[in-house]
């Protein structure tokens, strides 16, 4: 910083045309000075900044929602390929190769059953994909073309002109079938710890049974290999009647799941009835507690139970009371949202945001509605190039940049 000289006294008992030249000097000294410690900054302050300066967290109002796929109808989930092009699943049963903005349909996916919330829903990359070019659908199957349908989580080979899943073939089949239209649950991830496929099956509207009975499916999180057998050390192998590809049970409607980048933990979103939607951590054989207990009520405003804790029943991590109805969710990972390192992403299909949830590891340490009145949030997903990207209904699917 430059420093304004000052006259020492003895000028004042000058001339005056003496002081002025006096004063002239003064200040080209001082100049010179000033120079030389500008370029000397200069030169140190990139250092000085790295060392010193806090970095500032990134706002809600510091991002902005840019469309990079134009589609008019429901897009349930979407994954990147490694060359950086997408395949999304339409809810209506297309499955859709995404290049820039245009797309070219997918030949070979299984027949589905759009009714109420079923039809193709979540997609997967084998993680071998580069070399063997499996990909995994979860949808709403009918049985045996009637009434009634189920969520069956299956794999097909993508050919190499990208236009046909070929040899698909079904893995899990979750039954019974029953024609409610509601509750299919079906987000998929690899576990990075042992490399085998999570995936879920919400309670199908028959919350009185499915949930807390390890001999029926819905109202679980599932754990099968990659090839759809069952792992030796799944929690229920060997119990009498049981399910053996049942991983966690006691959920309602599991529609968002993500691994955390550090610890390696599945997650999982799932929707509450009027009120009670959580944020949960699976583990192993554990009952997350629906509908013996919840944060929530019905819908026409009477309760459920009295109880939202008890024994041998796990609490969520996070709850929301009124509900967002959350959808896709992810972690942020990489340096494009400085102060987000780390935070949990969940899309609100009721509020048409991107919901950002701050994490102390496992603490809830705030929360921010990102881009708000963005649409139905259907999936979320952080891309190859660092950035946020989300799949709106009726939109398509968007970029969440830096302002």
């Amino acid at each position: 910083m430059n420093v304004a000289p000052v006259a020492p006294p003895f000028l004042y008992q000058l001339p005056p045309l003496m002081r002025y030249f006096y004063f002239l000097m003064l200040l080209g000294l001082t100049a010179c000075n000033g120079a030389e410690t500008t370029e000397s900054n200069a030169t140190a302050a990139p250092d000085r900044a790295a060392n010193t300066e806090p970095t500032m967290m990134l706002t809600a109002a510091g991002v902005e929602a840019e469309t990079v796929f134009n589609y008019e109808d429901i897009l349930w989930g979407f994954t990147f390929l490694p060359d950086g092009r997408m395949i999304a699943t339409e809810k209506g049963g297309k499955l859709l190769l995404i290049e820039g903005d245009s797309s070219t349909l997918i030949g070979g996916v299984p027949e589905v059953r759009a009714v109420g919330q079923g039809g193709l829903l979540d997609v997967l990359l084998d993680q071998d994909f580069a070399n063997n070019r499996l990909v995994y659908l979860s949808y709403s199957r009918s049985e045996d073309g009637g009434e009634k349908g189920f969520t069956s989580v299956g794999r097909g080979r993508l050919s190499d002109d990208g236009t046909t899943l070929e040899d698909f073939t079904s893995l899990y089949d979750g039954g019974p079938a029953t024609d409610k239209g509601q509750h299919y649950g079906s987000r998929m991830v690899w576990g990075p710890n042992d490399g085998h496929l999570y995936f879920t099956i919400g309670d199908r509207g028959n919350r009185d049974e499915n949930p807390q009975d390890t001999t029926r499916d819905g109202g679980k999180v599932y754990r099968i290999t990659a090839d759809g057998n069952i792992p030796d050390d799944n929690p229920f192998v060997g119990t009498p009647n049981a399910k053996e590809a049942i991983y966690s049970y006691g959920h309602r409607n599991l529609q968002g799941m993500a691994v955390h980048p550090e610890t390696g933990e599945i997650w999982e979103n799932e929707h509450g009835p009027r009120g009670g939607d959580e944020v949960n951590v699976i583990e192993a054989g554990k009952n997350y507690g629906w509908p013996v207990i919840t944060y929530g009520i019905n819908y026409d405003g009477s309760q459920i139970t009295q109880e939202v804790a008890k024994s041998g029943m796990e609490q969520p991590l996070h709850y929301w009371v009124p509900s967002i109805a959350p959808s896709g969710m992810a972690f942020v990972t990489g340096d494009r949202y400085p102060g987000w390192e780390g935070d949990l992403l969940v899309g609100s299909l009721k509020f048409s945001y991107l919901k950002l949830v701050h994490l102390d590891g496992k603490n809830v340490t705030g929360e921010q509605d990102l881009i708000k009145n963005i649409g139905r949030v259907r999936d979320v997903r952080m891309g190859p190039d660092g950035y946020i990207y989300a799949s709106i209904e009726g939109t398509g699917i968007v970029r969440v940049v830096p302002v």
